[in-house]
């Protein structure tokens, strides 16, 4: 699976702002978490095998991110209701945004063309952002491997 991504967003650069609706109810906006690390991960959707893999691995090092006084953020393009029943079935203590008008995936430049089996078409590319306290990109990673990528944030922390 060859898909490539090319973001405009680099490295330094002040991470877009936004505001969307997340599991349980309510909005959360970028900036409401102003002087904190966070970890803002696209993936593609809600209880598929990669995406439940790289969840799962966030959940089971949930603590050690919490230590390292680090928010994890999950964005998908998958509606509230069906965040709420991810959130539910693999037991989940961070939260997901519903980004159903792809505004957060575009702005963030993860919404593109993919390559799947040989078809092509658009979705969300497994793309993770570290944004410091300051509102600044210190962080992208975009050769996601799910089960591992959990690990790989918390020795950048």
């Amino acid at each position: 699976m060859a898909n490539k991504i090319e973001l405009r967003l680099k490295e330094g650069d002040k991470a877009p702002e936004f505001t969307a609706p997340k599991n349980g109810g309510g909005t959360v906006s970028l900036s409401d978490y102003k002087g904190k690390n966070i970890i803002l991960y696209f993936y593609p959707k809600d209880d598929t095998p990669g995406c439940t893999k790289e969840a799962c691995a966030f959940r089971d090092d949930f603590s050690e991110f919490r230590k390292q006084g680090a928010l994890i953020l999950g964005v998908s393009t998958d509606p509230v209701k069906k965040h709420d029943k991810f959130v539910e079935k693999y037991k989940l203590p961070f939260t997901l945004l519903a980004d159903e008008d792809k505004k957060i995936v575009q702005a963030y430049g993860v919404w593109g063309e993919k390559i799947f089996m040989g078809v092509r078409y658009t979705g969300t590319h497994r793309v993770t952002f570290l944004i410091g306290p300051d509102g600044r990109i210190k962080k992208i990673w975009t050769a996601v491997k799910p089960a591992e990528h959990s690990q790989e944030i918390l020795a950048a922390l």
